[in-house]
């Protein structure tokens, strides 16, 4: 991942809106956790929209990085899921991700802005669930399984798993197995 000056400011923007809040979102609090002088985040970002819009493309290409990274993890252990179970393992494995580390900051940071795109059509754009490994996975899987609705239902089951994390950062707790289990479950109910 490159990182050039206005990547290091909206990864330091991430790192502030995780820790302190969609408030605590400053250009003087960014210039400080990219350990920059004063004034810098603002040459780069004139306004707190501009800084915002940089710090979300910065999290859907991270997103997407993840999932291929998942994704590839996943492969190695079981090719592409042909059972419930393999789906639920790459669900699984993509939770912990998203609840540990690094992960869990950009999953607190995402979930600010999905909040803030209510009221921000250009965020709601930038943050609109578009193609991606892990749906393409989850729609490969209910096709082969011969669901109907394969579109709608892996739209169900990605909201329900994106519930389930929101549910994990908000309780401090890990997803149960069982809870990922239900989900498929229920995607490939007839």
């Amino acid at each position: 991942m490159a990182t050039d000056r206005r990547t290091l400011l909206a990864d330091a923007a991430l790192g502030v809106l995780a820790d302190q809040g969609i408030r605590g979102l400053t250009h003087r609090a960014v210039d400080r956790a990219a350990a920059l002088p004063d004034g810098t985040t603002s040459a780069y970002y004139r306004t707190r929209a501009a800084l915002l819009t940089a710090l979300v493309r910065r999290l859907v290409e991270l997103d997407q990085y993840e999932l291929e990274l998942t994704a590839a993890q996943a492969a190695a252990q079981a090719a592409a899921p042909r059972t419930a179970a393999d789906l639920v393992d790459g669900l699984a494995l993509l939770a912990h991700h998203r609840l540990t580390g690094d992960g869990r900051r950009r999953s607190l940071a995402r979930y600010a802005c999905v909040l803030e795109s209510v009221r921000d059509p250009e965020l709601r754009e930038i943050l609109t669930p578009r193609e991606n490994t892990g749906r393409e996975l989850v729609r490969h899987f209910l096709a082969a399984h011969r669901v109907r609705d394969v579109e709608d239902r892996a739209l169900t089951l990605l909201a329900g798993f994106d519930g389930l994390v929101l549910d994990g950062l908000v309780r401090g707790e890990t997803i149960r197995r069982e809870a990922l289990e239900g989900l498929v479950a229920a995607a490939l109910r007839p």
